[in-house]
């Protein structure tokens, strides 16, 4: 079990996590008994009405190595909706962060396809934002240069962009720091200035890859909070991969579980909590969720063996 996960079990508002898939299956159908006005389970893929910005359609990726073939995808079939934030989670090693390096369009999927606005997504286009777990800020450049760095290296910088990059800093309560280094910055406000950054060429996709592993526990919670609410009042289309359930539960629209490696989608949950992730994780229904996801992932790592 990650640390992530133990983190996440240990949690106050999860009450007890479930020992067994079938546990998870009974709690989530309890849930659903005491309000839920609909099936919360989007394998049908009834959650995300409207347009599509990204998709992989049967998708497999296969590294290459001199000695060996080693699998990290296999058949992996999923839609990204406009304005969704997808979760993404699954055994340590699974695959996840392949999935998004094909969406970002750093690797070709052995077979299969991944398509972003219609099209093979290409790292040179403006399609994908992609976020470290590290934030990659450079030391000698202040927090305003670092974070119109993309717009100047992709030719883009000019008065308007600058002016919606500023933009952006003010709403991340980072405007008064423009001038100041990142050694001077906590590591929260260092990762938001590095979703600035992100953001500053208007990404179509934004990729989200463990962005908050690198915080102490309690900036992970107020930051999830804060990029949540970023992501949604600016009306982006997100993916985050995370290790730790609660925190997908509380960011995403959607949660999908995949399995151990090579990764393949066992489940798509639809996550029918209002609010934003503080609420979320207040909401009763949470540990339901929190029992449905350890069930599969559980589950997984049993087939695994």
């Amino acid at each position: 079990m990650s640390e992530d996960w133990k983190a996440a079990d240990a949690e106050k508002t999860l009450g007890s996590a479930a020992k067994t898939s079938g546990a998870g299956e009974a709690a989530f159908g309890a849930a659903k008994t005491a309000g839920a006005e609909e099936n919360l389970d989007s394998a049908a893929k009834t959650s995300g009405a409207g347009e599509t910005v990204a998709e992989l359609i049967n998708a497999s990726l296969v590294y290459q190595e001199p000695e060996r073939e080693t699998p990290a995808v296999e058949r992996c079939s999923f839609e990204v909706k406009k304005g969704e934030l997808l979760s993404l989670v699954g055994p340590s090693g699974c695959g996840k962060t392949s999935v998004l390096s094909m969406l970002a369009g750093i690797v070709k999927p052995s077979s299969g396809s991944v398509l972003v606005s219609g099209k093979p997504p290409d790292p040179r286009d403006n399609q994908t934002g992609y976020m470290l777990q590290r934030d990659h800020l450079l030391d000698w450049r202040t927090i305003e240069d670092n974070v119109l760095l993309g717009l100047e290296v992709k030719g883009r910088l000019n008065d308007e962009t600058r002016e919606y990059a500023l933009s952006l800093l003010d709403k991340c309560a980072l405007s008064a720091f423009g001038g100041h280094y990142p050694r001077q910055l906590s590591g929260g406000m260092r990762q938001k200035a590095a979703l600035v950054r992100t953001l500053a060429f208007s990404p179509e996709l934004l990729l989200l890859d463990e962005p908050f592993s690198a915080l102490d526990y309690q900036q992970r919670l107020l930051l999830s909070a804060e990029v949540h609410s970023i992501i949604k009042r600016g009306g982006y289309t997100a993916v985050l991969v995370t290790h730790d359930i609660s925190e997908a539960i509380a960011m995403g629209d959607r949660i999908i579980v995949f399995s151990s490696r090579p990764a393949r989608v066992r489940r798509e949950i639809a996550v029918e909590l209002g609010g934003g992730p503080m609420e979320r994780r207040t909401d009763p229904r949470f540990n339901a969720y929190f029992d449905l996801v350890w069930g599969e992932l559980e589950g997984g790592a049993d087939n695994a063996r």
